[in-house]
């Protein structure tokens, strides 16, 4: 008597992956708090691992000491870009009286075309921007309250991110031999290939991304410079950073821009500021973003999508950030392994590629020195 093998029909396995993906989800939600620092720290490890090799094999530190001075020139640098933010914030305080009376005029301005559009009388708005503030007053100790425990949280926040780089970077052949060992020696060619593959992709991610927000910092100060705008290093500087945020960032930038534009120029220079924003922003997504960033990744834009807002529902902006590495770590697992290759297809943007007979390779952060 022959045996039939034992399958399941096709609503038990999608039932059975369906709670697998809720309980997954609701499990990435609880642990919030640690896995999202920690995967930030990954990130920063592996963009720091390269520094760390080089002061340990060519300088002779140790991998403490080589773990500590590469977060150390980390910070420097992030120092740097916020100390250039900062200088060029206090001379826009520097300002301050032709702000002022540029932001008077502007909403004098703004009250007579209310008046004469909606029939609102000056008084009555007067009475209605009394009422508000008072509100917002009587509410000031709660808000001031929220606004010290979200900063508290947030430097906490950072703190965490640096201790996981430090550790990650510190124990990082235990933790490749932990993978490694966990797996039996007929995958262990596959995990090598995984490993050394997730290292180049983010890392060439993040420093696709760091590439992008250069260039799009030198085209926007030299639009700005053109324009006459006062504050063109500043203004350049926010929309690159505020660009690094997914479909968002570009919002935040263009009505910061503009505002700053408006309260130290002319209308014409600020409309000038905000087509120059959006023509940026048009230049980054069509050559930049696809050319630096999207050829590093291999991921389709409707699972960045997708990912992108899975990630804001999840985690928040935290969440739109990491989305796009998690997606590519995902992508190279997936294309790997053969039962899931695809799902690989279907968040890559191209055809199934053949791949060669694997060699087994020993990726950097196996070092065991």
């Amino acid at each position: 008597m022959t045996v039939k093998p034992n399958t399941h029909p096709f609503y038990e396995k999608l039932s059975l992956v369906l709670i697998g993906l809720i309980a997954l989800g609701y499990l990435v939600i609880l642990g919030k708090e640690l896995l999202d620092p920690l995967i930030f720290g990954f990130l920063f490890a592996i963009l720091l691992l390269p520094v760390a090799s080089f002061l340990e094999k060519r300088l002779r530190l140790p991998r403490s000491i080589a773990s500590l001075v590469s977060i150390i020139l980390l910070l420097s640098v992030i120092g740097g870009i916020l100390y250039l933010v900062g200088s060029q914030i206090s001379s826009l305080a520097s300002d301050w009286p032709m702000l002022k009376t540029q932001v008077s005029q502007s909403l004098d301005d703004l009250s007579q075309y209310i008046q004469h559009v909606f029939h609102i009388n000056t008084s009555k708005q007067l009475t209605y921007v009394h009422e508000t503030t008072t509100k917002i007053m009587a509410s000031g100790g709660d808000v001031l309250g929220q606004t010290f425990g979200a900063i508290s949280s947030l430097m906490l926040f950072y703190v965490f991110i640096l201790i996981f780089t430090f550790f990650i970077l510190l124990y990082r052949s235990l933790l490749f031999r932990f993978i490694v060992w966990v797996f039996s020696d007929e995958y262990s060619a596959i995990v090598h290939d995984i490993v050394e593959n997730i290292q180049n992709i983010l890392r060439q991610y993040i420093l696709g991304l760091l590439l992008e927000m250069f260039v799009v910092a030198c085209l926007a100060c030299t639009a700005f410079w053109l324009i006459g705008a006062k504050y063109a290093v500043l203004l350049g500087i926010i929309v690159a950073l505020f660009n690094l945020i997914p479909y968002i960032g570009i919002f935040t930038a263009l009505l910061l821009s503009t505002l700053i534009t408006f309260a130290t120029g002319s209308i014409g220079d600020a409309i000038k500021v905000a087509a120059s924003v959006l023509a940026i922003h048009a230049v980054d997504s069509n050559v930049l973003l696809p050319t630096i960033v999207g050829s590093k990744v291999k991921l389709n834009a409707l699972i960045t999508f997708l990912g992108i807002i899975l990630g804001e529902m999840i985690w928040g902006l935290s969440g739109m950030f990491l989305s796009i590495p998690i997606l590519a770590i995902l992508k190279i697992i997936f294309d790997r392994v053969d039962s899931l290759k695809p799902w690989g297809f279907l968040f890559g943007s191209g055809q199934p590629k053949k791949r060669s007979t694997m060699k087994k390779m020993k990726p950097a952060i196996a070092d065991k020195s």
